[in-house]
C-alpha cells in the first residue's frame, strides 16, 4: 500500500463547482451522539477535551436530556438567557450534542452501536490540536484509551482516542508532525 493518491476536486464526480447562493449562509451546525453515562460523557468531553457546556435541555416527559457542548474560549462569548442562547447555538459550527436516554446509565455493558463494528456506519468525530503528539500523551495519562495511537499503522499523523461510550474521536494537528 504505497501513499493516498490526492484527486484533484474537479475530477470528483457529482461534485458541484462553487457553492450554490440559496446554500451560501448554511452552516454546518451540530453532530449528536446517544450517550450512555451523561457524567461520565460530561467529564470527558468538558475536562478531556476542552468543550464546554453551552445548554442543557431536559424532557423528562419524553425520558431524554440534550447537553450542546461548544469549543468556546470564555463564557462570556456565550449569551444569557435561553432564547438567546439557543439562537446563537444555531448560528456555531462545530457543535456537539450529547443525548442521554434516562435509565441508559444503570444498563450493564455497551448501549450504542460505535459505527465501527458491524454494521459499520458512523465512523467518528475529530478534534484539531495544536501538538498532536502533547495531545495523545495528555490523554494516555489521563487513562484515555486508544483506538490507534501515533506509532500505529501507516498513518503516523493522526491518532483515535475513545470515549466513554466507545465513540472513536480523531486527534491531527494542522501542520505536518516532524
Amino acid at each position: 500500500m504505497g501513499p493516498p493518491r490526492i484527486v484533484p476536486i474537479e475530477d470528483t464526480p457529482g461534485v458541484a463547482p462553487m457553492r450554490d447562493a440559496a446554500t451560501r449562509d448554511y452552516v454546518f451546525n451540530h453532530t449528536m451522539l446517544r450517550v450512555k453515562d451523561p457524567l461520565a460523557s460530561l467529564d470527558f468531553y468538558t475536562r478531556v477535551l476542552g468543550f464546554r457546556l453551552v445548554r442543557r435541555s431536559d424532557h423528562p416527559e419524553a425520558g431524554f436530556t440534550l447537553y450542546f457542548l461548544a469549543m468556546v474560549g470564555d463564557a462570556a462569548d456565550i449569551p444569557e438567557g435561553d432564547d438567546a442562547c439557543r439562537e446563537w447555538l444555531a448560528r456555531q459550527s462545530g457543535v456537539l450534542e450529547l443525548t442521554h436516554n434516562h435509565g441508559t446509565e444503570t444498563e450493564p455493558g455497551p448501549v450504542y452501536h460505535d459505527g465501527n463494528r458491524e454494521p459499520r456506519g458512523f465512523g467518528h468525530i475529530c478534534i484539531s490540536v495544536p501538538d498532536v503528539r502533547l495531545a495523545c500523551v495528555r490523554l494516555e495519562g489521563m487513562g484515555v484509551p486508544f483506538q490507534k495511537r501515533l506509532q500505529d499503522g501507516s498513518m503516523r499523523s493522526i491518532a483515535f482516542a475513545k470515549d466513554p461510550d466507545g465513540y472513536w474521536i480523531e486527534l491531527l494537528q494542522p501542520t505536518p508532525l516532524d
